[in-house]
């Protein structure tokens, strides 16, 4: 039951106000095939949208659960799932001040201060500990990815008045596809 071996199929990408997004998600407690074809699917909607993460309530699945294809802070190419996703910050918080964009609010960017690093534990889909540690976009992705299994988005880290103008102008576009920039998750 490997992700690697298995095709996954593009599932469309829940936007910003779908219910699913706005809670925490489940955790997940059986490890079977469907949660091994799930993973795969969300590799291939985050490829086909052109992501750099993708949690499962971006597809509409109550589940915790996040994928990554994502440069560290070296360069380092990571690609990797998370079932259970805890988040792990550092004590010194030296921040990163770097802009963000997301799947589930296609279009606008908006500059959100976060933990330069950070790492996540938990399990893969065969139940096997899994920890992933993260620097530069990847710290910031693991952040983006528990955030939204946690039923928050960037924007909502936002003041309200940015957040109403970014969630407007998001409203007007296209959704994701052609012309998504690859640091959207």
């Amino acid at each position: 039951m490997t992700v690697q071996t298995r095709s996954g199929t593009p599932r469309p990408i829940t936007r910003y106000g779908n219910p699913v997004l706005h809670r925490r998600c489940a955790e997940v407690t059986v490890f079977d095939d469907d949660l091994a074809q799930l993973v795969a699917d969300m590799f291939a909607s985050m490829a086909a949208a052109r992501g750099v993460g993708l949690a499962a309530n971006q597809i509409g699945v109550d589940a915790r659960l996040f994928v990554v294809d994502c440069p560290d802070a070296t360069g380092t190419h990571v690609v990797a799932h998370v079932v259970n996703p805890v988040l792990h910050l550092p004590e010194n918080r030296e921040l990163d001040d770097d802009t963000e964009g997301c799947l589930s609010v296609p279009g606008p960017h908006a500059s959100v201060p976060r933990p330069a690093t950070a790492y996540v534990t938990g399990v893969d889909v065969t139940g096997r500990p899994v920890r992933i540690d993260g620097t530069g976009l990847l710290a910031r992705c693991l952040q983006h990815e528990t955030d939204h299994l946690d039923g928050l988005l960037y924007v909502d880290r936002l003041p309200a008045r940015q957040r109403k103008k970014l969630l407007a102008e998001s409203a007007e576009h296209p959704g994701v596809g052609a012309g998504t920039p690859n640091d959207a998750s």
